[in-house]
């Protein structure tokens, strides 16, 4: 069973630092490690980045207190990196190669020498992933991919254990929200989350749910990207026009939800 097969996995590398985002994917291999060697003998370490969205943290937060899990939160400085901020169609290398020198640091200080991420076996077909490298360089493990867990298999192994990410929707850093060649700031990070928050807040209070949103930094306009049942409601997106001005975009788009949708323009 690939459930058994994944806590084999872990157990073969032993006590380790889990690459933990609060996705799905982390979260299934973090979920394993404890069932493999106990929680005292592993670590979750989230970056603590601008392109985190707080939401993100808490709920990763609270993903490892349930697991009785040590959590720890270093900031991560991938926006010093010049090819990060360039925001060139390589900056997730840039960002990867940050992050993971960053949670390998805080491994080493807490006397772990394994670190694993999330990676999953679509991922590694993904051609618009070049974080992986990145990690395929200083030698992570990617217990997902070796066992060719697609995000299929992930989510069914993650019901099967009754965790409470089994659904979760994708949710990318704030950065690739931006679209490529528009400098990765602060600022601009701050304003796409922003407007998310905002977004979804109006959504709730129209009695409304997307599973997928987004909204895409396009420089001036933010296009806002919802599932095709609420992007074609009446005045959907004329009320949203006004919430993302509000957040600070000059102008705005609504278009349909489409994973990795920048990499294709």
């Amino acid at each position: 069973m690939t459930a058994e097969r994944l806590v084999a996995r872990l157990a073969e590398i032993g006590p380790l630092a889990v690459a933990f985002s609060g996705g799905a994917d982390s979260a299934l291999v973090l979920a394993a490690a404890v069932r493999a060697t106990g929680p005292d003998e592993v670590l979750a370490v989230t970056a603590g980045s601008a392109s985190l969205a707080a939401k993100e943290l808490a709920d990763a937060a609270e993903f490892a207190r349930s697991l009785k899990v040590r959590h720890l939160v270093p900031g991560t400085r991938e926006l010093d990196n010049p090819g990060y901020a360039a925001n060139g169609r390589d900056r997730c290398y840039f960002c990867k190669s940050t992050v993971l020198d960053a949670i390998r640091e805080v491994a080493r200080d807490n006397g772990l020498t394994a670190v694993a991420t999330g990676t999953n076996a679509d991922d590694a077909r993904d051609p618009f992933r070049p974080g992986i490298r990145a990690g395929d360089e200083i030698g992570v493990h990617t217990p997902l991919r070796d066992l060719k867990m697609t995000k299929s298999d992930v989510r069914a192994v993650s019901l099967h254990w009754g965790l409470s990410t089994w659904d979760k929707p994708a949710q990318p850093c704030l950065a690739s929200r931006v679209r490529y060649g528009l400098t990765i700031t602060p600022a601009r990070l701050a304003r796409v989350e922003r407007a998310e928050v905002a977004v979804r807040a109006w959504l709730a209070a129209a009695g409304l749910a997307s599973r997928d949103l987004r909204v895409r930094d396009l420089g001036d306009v933010g296009r806002v990207e919802l599932d095709p049942r609420v992007a074609g409601l009446p005045g959907v997106e004329a009320e949203l026009a006004h919430v993302v001005r509000a957040a600070g975009f000059a102008e705005s788009e609504l278009a349909v939800f489409r994973s990795g949708a920048l990499n294709h323009e």
